[in-house]
Formats: C-alpha cells, sequence, structure tokens
C-alpha cells in the first residue's frame, strides 16, 4: 500500500512539474511580484494633518501584487492596512492596468492609481527619506493623492528625457467641505495635466524638472458659517487621505538634482528636491448664505490663495548610513464670519537613517514646528523614531 501511494505522489508530482512547464512556455502568463512593507514607530508629539500620532503606532502595512498580465498589460494592485482611532482598517491603494505595447512612445493607465503630478506623488511613502510628507503634501493632497481614473502618457522621442501626460479622476478625496449637505459635486471632479523633463550632467549628476495643473471642479469653498473653534481643531487632527484645504486651480513646481561619485549610487549619494503649490480660486460665494459673509470685501474671497513649498536635502554618506534635512511652510486661509484667519505652518526636520540592507531602514528624526492660527498645535519640537522593512520582492525607486 505504501507503495502504491509512492507512485501516485510521485504521478502527481510529475503532473504538477508538466502544468507548470506548459504555463512557462506560454508567454502571456508569468510570475507575479508579491512583496509587503512594515512600518512602525515611536513619536513623541502630534503634528498637523498628519498620519502619525503621539506614542507607538503603526503606520502603513503595504501588500503588493505585480505582473505582466501579457505582452499588452500590466497590472499592479497594492492594499494598505492602518489604524485608525484605535480600528483596523484596509484600503485599496492602487489596482490599475497599464499598456505596454502602444506605439510612438504612448501609455494609457486606468484604475485606482497615484497621480503623477508633482515629484513626491508618484513614489509611494515607504521609500520616503522623512517619516512623513511634508505639510504642502499634508495640506493640499492628504498626504499623497491616489485615485480612480485614467491616464494617457507620452515619452517623447529626443535626446532628453521628456513626458508629458494627462489625467482624469473622480476627485472626492479633494472636495471642498460641504457642511450643509446640499452640493451637487461633478462625478469627474479633477484634471491634470503635467510635464516632466530631465537627463544626465557628465556621469555623475543627473536632473529633472517637472510643472503640474490639477483643475478641480468641485474645490471651490463656500463663505459660509464655520463650526466652533473646538470642532475646528479636531478637523485638523483628524486622520485623513482628503485635502484640509482646497481650490479649483493648483499650480505645481519640481525639480530634483542627483550627485553620485562616479555614477555609483550604492556607496555614496547626494539627493537635492523642492517643489512648490500655489492653489488659486479658493473661495466662493454661494447662494443662499451671501447673507453671512457680507461684511467681507470681495477681493478677499477671490484674490486671496494657499501656497506652500519644501526644500530637501539627503545625502548617503555610507552604504549603511544617510543623512536629510528639510525645511517647508504653508501659508493658508480659513474662512471664520466675517473675515480671513490667516495660517502659517512652518517645519525644521533633520533624520538619520541606518540601512542594514536595501530592504530594511532604521530611522530617527527630529521636527521643529511652529504654526499660527492652526487650532488646537502648538509650537513643539517633536521625536520619530521609525522603522521600514520590505519582505519579498522589491521594485527600483523613482527617480
Amino acid at each position: 500500500m505504501s507503495a502504491l501511494n509512492t507512485r501516485v505522489s510521485l504521478l502527481a508530482l510529475a503532473c504538477a512539474v508538466s502544468s507548470y512547464s506548459a504555463m512557462a512556455e506560454d508567454s502571456s502568463l508569468t510570475n507575479p511580484s508579491i512583496s509587503a512593507v512594515l512600518d512602525g514607530y515611536y513619536q513623541t508629539g502630534d503634528r498637523p494633518m498628519a498620519e502619525r500620532e503621539e506614542g507607538f503606532g503603526l503606520g502603513e502595512t503595504e501588500l503588493a501584487l505585480s505582473a505582466n498580465i501579457d505582452e499588452m498589460f500590466y497590472g499592479k494592485v497594492t492594499a494598505v492596512i492602518e489604524l485608525e482611532d484605535g480600528e483596523t482598517e484596509l484600503n485599496l491603494e492602487e489596482a490599475f492596468i497599464q499598456t505596454l505595447a502602444l506605439p510612438n512612445g504612448l501609455s494609457v493607465r486606468a484604475g485606482r492609481f497615484l497621480s503623477d503630478i508633482g515629484y513626491l506623488n508618484n513614489q509611494h511613502k515607504h521609500t520616503d527619506s522623512f517619516t512623513e510628507r511634508p505639510a504642502v503634501y499634508r495640506a493640499f493632497l492628504g498626504n499623497h493623492y491616489f485615485d480612480d481614473g485614467i491616464r494617457l502618457s507620452y515619452v517623447a522621442p529626443t535626446d532628453l528625457y521628456w513626458t508629458m501626460g494627462v489625467e482624469a479622476f473622480g476627485g472626492d478625496s479633494l472636495r471642498a467641505a460641504d457642511e450643509h449637505g446640499e452640493r451637487d459635486f461633478d462625478d469627474v471632479g479633477v484634471y491634470t495635466a503635467l510635464t516632466k523633463i530631465g537627463g544626465d550632467i557628465g556621469i555623475e549628476s543627473s536632473w529633472q524638472l517637472g510643472f503640474s495643473y490639477l483643475r478641480n471642479e468641485n474645490g471651490l469653498a463656500y463663505a459660509e458659517e464655520h463650526e466652533d473653534e473646538e470642532e475646528t481643531a479636531d478637523e485638523h487632527a483628524e486622520h485623513s487621505h482628503s485635502a484640509s484645504y482646497t481650490g479649483e486651480n493648483t499650480y505645481i513646481a519640481d525639480f530634483v538634482y542627483k550627485w553620485a561619485p562616479n555614477g555609483n549610487y550604492k556607496y555614496q549619494n547626494l539627493t537635492l528636491s523642492g517643489e512648490y503649490f500655489r492653489v488659486t480660486d479658493i473661495f466662493g460665494e454661494e447662494p443662499g448664505h451671501v447673507d453671512e459673509v457680507d461684511d467681507m470685501d470681495d477681493h478677499e474671497i477671490s484674490d486671496d490663495y494657499h501656497e506652500g513649498w519644501y526644500l530637501s536635502s539627503v545625502y548617503q554618506f555610507s552604504p549603511s548610513w544617510s543623512a536629510g534635512l528639510r525645511y517647508g511652510q504653508i501659508d493658508t486661509f480659513e474662512i471664520h464670519e466675517d473675515h480671513l484667519d490667516p495660517q502659517k505652518l512652518k517645519e525644521t526636520e533633520f533624520s538619520l537613517a541606518w540601512h542594514s540592507s536595501h530592504f530594511s531602514t532604521v530611522r530617527l528624526q527630529y521636527t521643529h514646528q511652529t504654526g499660527t492660527n492652526f487650532d488646537g498645535f502648538e509650537d513643539d519640537n517633536i521625536f520619530t523614531l521609525q522603522y521600514v522593512m520590505s519582505l519579498g520582492a522589491h521594485g527600483a525607486h523613482q527617480f
């Protein structure tokens, strides 16, 4: 009986190997890349509009699956597990297909994906050199903007790298506040246009410039009576992927410069980057609520704008150690009864990271924050100890 079982087992194994070999010969089938990213931290304070809270906590635990579907399409799914108000939530961050064989440098991506606007937005947060995105991202893009939509991209046949793209999204996370639940939002609310150009300087340096425009059909905030101060503070403290400040038009300029001796980034490299955001047409007068802002000058509503920027420098001075310095600030407005209250937030951040390998990072970060008119937050010095560990396939990072 044992001999019979052995023959049956060997037969099953032979069938399995034969079946696998048959699939492997089919060029339309590939082995998917599967990965997970673990993110944990301890932090000594809270930051405005940030995802990490004071104390021990988990950042985003990311699970990803990707593969070429066949010779024509590529697909990827990324799920994020995170804690909010003590409860575990599963969010789908990416679920898209992308063409692989369109002619003339064209490609199409459809589904849920990260918008390609700006420099940082199309990169997953675990690749960042700091524990949080800059304040300008947290304020205007809800940390990082991903959405359901479609993108058309074009890479020009030029000596310099030059790409252009247009996108259309639902835009739910970028909608302006609807305190009365009376607004009729557009189903396709966000349109973007972007271009990026870059190249090499010798063998040791490379650069890239980018310009992006985002049109938010649902971004206009109406000048209406706001909630009391305590509720407003809770609104800014709440963990959310939605933008805290919106407008109809957002303009973004970004740059990045990278250097490595002899072009070898493994042992030593320097990255300088920065972005500037300007959000215009942020307030309007809604029919039925105009009487609440009779005393506000028309130019106060139409001419003011949100803006923000950051500059970052990250130097990897050995294969195992890197240090980063970043400064950023945002200047925003909120309506309180018959006037606009200006707000300002400044952040200076220093990080020191130890990389045991390409798959693991332990980071210590110091943040000095100062703010004006951000209810519920005070000037503070915050320390964060973070680990980021990658399991499984780990693709190349964005430029």
